[in-house]
């Protein structure tokens, strides 16, 4: 970014609805509020929280605590405060960012944290949320006013460039923290195969707190290239928004697309100006493929997939309209091959590799495999392991090779994806119970988007789901509640889902 402000200083680098933003703005804000966040946290910030969404403090606060050689922490306002201030409290922040529309917010999200951080208000003034308490805040007449640091604080490859915090089954969010050499393979990596130049376009379309966003930013910006925020009304009809925009590149999880091929927006030929449509997150459906890559004849479509422990993305398959149906596996797209100097195994329960041509767990390994949990030494080392002088993660998921190509089947354990967002139910469960049921299982069910969940030991299930969702996600909440006097049991003692579930088929409504 840095050179690309000196090289292209009035190109764009970031558009916010009729709003554009150059390189040299850019990076001569971020400065500032990099000077600020060393100014009021002290000479050598760690992490800096990102409470914002689709304004400038959301993208330039990224590039701010990048400057002030710190991990950018980014947190979303739509989650339960409980939920946030969890990720505070386990990060430790020590500056936080939050734009105008997350101020309402803060009071309550600072209000109990053992450790305050200092807090910057770029698009607001101090007088706007009176009842911060004690601690340094500046607004944006201080950081207007701010001296640019001279030169962003220097950091080392295995330093930590950002953490996200994703579901965990102890009814906690689980950070992963992602270190600079693990962005800079990834990085290198997505250009060697895309090609980005000053002239693309790159649509931001998931919320910061999803790693495809990490992607958005930082392709874009590494090689003097557009983002583009999306407006989520924008959604639902994208092609006013592809157009004035100019999108050359379309990042997104393949439920939108999907959503706008039910919708009839997915006409031939639509979206002319895109080069490449990339989809990640969860399955990429045949269907959708072949209705994007009608409606986007000149564009390249491939499905990425990839957990955050392994840095956004770690393998990828190529759409071909005349090959690739034959590839497809239970309607969906294969997930092609791993990253070049990524290595993969498949595995059995023993971790033991199975036959070529079975199905086993993926585990991967390589210079994109993050160094574990954050503070977590224990789920750590469940969940990666040392073998022929590298560390694998396993991701979890049941994987086998079709024609070459990786296919997914899905889930090895309770994590599944709604809309893109991987969720543990056992942390749906967990909020059940502390909200008054003494048993709770969560099942996909009637359909695999749908979270049904069964409890036992409550008198009022309506009480139990309305107290269970205001400390979830909307996401994560579950559709219907369902009481049942005792859970069934199978012959180890352990719930019974197949009869949970043919009890639920038992209750339909005809």
């Amino acid at each position: 970014m840095l050179h690309h402000a000196d090289t292209l200083p009035d190109h764009t680098a970031l558009t916010i609805g009729a709003r554009e933003y150059t390189y040299q703005e850019v990076v001569h804000t971020a400065r500032q509020w990099a000077a600020a966040v060393v100014e009021a946290a002290g000479p050598r910030p760690r992490r800096v929280g990102v409470l914002a969404s689709r304004s400038a403090p959301a993208y330039l606060g990224v590039a701010a605590a990048l400057f002030a050689g710190a991990a950018f922490v980014p947190l979303n306002r739509e989650l339960p405060v409980r939920r946030t201030r969890t990720m505070l409290e386990r990060s430790a922040v020590d500056a936080l960012i939050v734009d105008a529309a997350s101020l309402p917010h803060l009071p309550e999200l600072l209000r109990g944290l053992p450790r305050r951080p200092a807090v910057l208000l770029p698009d607001s003034l101090r007088a706007d949320v009176p009842d911060l308490g004690d601690g340094p805040v500046l607004d944006a007449a201080d950081l207007a006013a701010a001296a640019p640091l001279p030169q962003p604080l220097g950091v080392g490859p295995d330093d930590v460039a950002y953490v996200l915090f994703t579901s965990g089954s102890t009814g906690e969010p689980k950070g992963v923290p992602v270190t600079h050499a693990n962005v800079r393979s990834f990085l290198d990596t997505n250009q060697d195969r895309y090609r980005l130049t000053p002239d693309d376009r790159l649509t931001q379309i998931g919320d910061q707190t999803f790693d495809l966003s990490v992607f958005d930013l930082f392709m874009a910006w590494e090689n003097g290239a557009r983002v583009c925020a999306t407006d989520p009304q924008e959604l639902l009809a994208p092609l006013p928004y592809l157009e004035r925009n100019g999108i050359t590149v379309w990042f997104s999880v393949p439920t939108v697309a999907a959503v706008l091929r039910k919708r009839g927006v997915l006409t031939p030929g639509s979206m002319p100006t895109l080069r490449w449509s990339l989809f990640c997150g969860e399955a990429l459906p045949r269907a959708t493929a072949e209705a994007w890559q009608a409606a986007a004849p000149g564009s390249t479509v491939e499905n990425l997939y990839g957990p955050t422990e392994l840095t956004i993305a770690c393998t990828v398959y190529r759409w071909d309209p005349r090959t690739s149906p034959a590839h497809c596996v239970h309607d969906n797209v294969p997930i092609g091959r791993p990253y070049p100097g990524l290595h993969t195994l498949i595995v059995d329960e023993d971790l033991t590799p199975v036959a070529d041509g079975s199905t086993g767990e993926l585990c991967v390994a390589g210079p994109q495999t993050t160094p574990g949990y954050w503070q977590a030494p224990e789920l750590t080392a469940e969940r990666f392991f040392a073998r022929g002088g590298r560390t694998y993660y396993r991701t979890g998921d049941l994987v086998r090779r079709h024609h070459g190509q990786l296919i997914c089947l899905g889930r090895n354990d309770q994590q599944v994806k709604i809309d893109g967002y991987r969720i543990e139910l056992g942390e749906i469960e967990a909020a059940l119970r502390r909200s008054g049921a003494v048993e709770a299982v969560c099942l996909m069910w009637p359909d695999p988007g749908t979270i049904t969940a069964v409890i036992s030991g409550a008198a009022d299930p309506s009480a139990v789901a309305a107290a269970s969702a205001d400390t979830l996600p909307p996401y994560m909440a579950p559709r219907s509640v369902h009481a049942v006097e005792t859970m069934p049991v199978n012959a180890n003692g352990k719930v019974d889902r197949i009869a949970l579930r043919r009890w639920l088929e038992e209750c339909r409504p005809v």
